[in-house]
């Protein structure tokens, strides 16, 4: 499955509510299949396109992520990840890490 969005600009998410919900192969390849694309599915199985951060966001992200991995080097308790990073949760959601627009 492919999905092909040419040249749209938006700061909030494109929204899909496929026919049935993906199996987790079937998000993986289509995720596998568009990299450029940030791509996140929800509890209910919506597939959501996030919209890429501007360059002040992603400074702002950025020294957030210096900052908890300095903390976290100092603790030991915890792991950081940076914006990129995708979780599949209990509920069925894969989402990722980022810190939005």
């Amino acid at each position: 499955m492919q999905l092909m969005l040419n040249d749209i600009e938006t700061d909030s998410p494109i929204r899909i509510e496929p026919a049935r919900r993906l199996s987790d192969d079937e998000f993986y390849d289509l995720c596998a299949a568009n990299p450029d694309l940030q791509i996140e599915r929800t509890a209910e199985g919506e597939i959501a396109i996030m919209p890429h951060t501007g360059g002040e966001t992603s400074g702002r992200n950025a020294d957030l992520t210096m900052q908890l991995q300095a903390w976290a080097k100092r603790d030991r308790r915890g792991k950081v990840f940076d914006s990129n990073g995708e979780f599949i949760l209990p509920n069925g959601a894969a989402r990722r890490t980022h810190a939005g627009s």
